[in-house]
């Protein structure tokens, strides 16, 4: 579900003010109006938000995460309820029935609108089917080899060369780190449905505070993997040697 306007609704613990808006205060210059309400633009906005948002989860019955805040829980004994939540997109999983009864209950604090089954969300495509979820970051790939440069190259057939010396390499430094570091960055989102790739990712990502002109190939290397279709094979290492079960991966 997604809310409309969502940093209008968050409740000011501090005094703020700003200039009157063009049209009002004409003839007393210098006055300014006191917000009670956050507004879009404000440092606190996205704060005063989400704690209006956390208190009505509260009050519902549900249990925010220690070890991630956005994310709540609310076990009963006849189901089990989880909500994500990511700025003004809120996730439901679980329990149709209780799920309904739940959106109503957000409907009477909130300006909500139904955005149905979830499809897409922060790059991962999301599908699903009678055996289970199936998750692909096609087209993050695709975003990654095209920033990369790599649309015209030759496949590679492995992430990473055996027997690397990446380590030890006197290779130059190079010019460009945050491109580097860019690149690793979103190899290691990608991984998250890649489970076979996270190994060569955390190794590049041992260089990001002085990468060599080596490691810059070698995570060059890893993205062109993506320059290909996953066949089957890959797909029974992930099943079979990884023993994942009801996973899939499209990238």
């Amino acid at each position: 579900m997604d809310v409309h306007n969502a940093f209008l609704h968050g409740d000011l613990s501090k005094e703020v003010y700003m200039r009157l808006p063009p049209g009002f205060g004409k003839g007393h210059p210098g006055m300014v109006c006191q917000l009670h309400k956050s507004l879009y633009g404000l440092k606190q906005a996205s704060g005063c938000w989400f704690s209006k948002l956390t208190a009505a989860l509260k009050r519902y019955g549900f249990v925010q995460s220690y070890a991630d805040y956005s994310l709540f829980t609310m076990c009963k004994d006849v189901f089990q309820l989880h909500v994500l939540v990511y700025v003004d997109l809120i996730i439901f999983e679980n329990d149709s029935a209780a799920i309904s009864k739940f959106k109503q209950y957000l409907s009477s604090f909130f300006h909500m609108k139904d955005l149905g089954v979830l499809k897409y969300f922060l790059g991962v495509e999301i599908a699903r089917s009678h055996e289970g979820l199936f998750l692909s970051q096609q087209k993050y790939a695709l975003d990654i080899v095209f920033e990369a440069g790599l649309l015209g190259a030759r496949p590679v057939a492995f992430p990473m060369e055996q027997n690397h010396r990446l380590g030890i390499s006197t290779s130059p430094l190079l010019q460009d780190v945050e491109r580097f570091r860019r690149l690793v960055g979103r190899l290691l989102y990608l991984s998250f449905t890649r489970p076979d790739l996270t190994y060569v990712v955390q190794v590049i990502y041992l260089f990001l505070h002085a990468p060599r002109q080596d490691q810059w190939v070698a995570a060059l290397q890893i993205a062109d993997l993506f320059t290909k279709s996953l066949g089957w094979k890959q797909f029974e290492f992930l099943l079979r040697k990884l023993s994942i079960q009801d996973f899939h991966a499209s990238t």
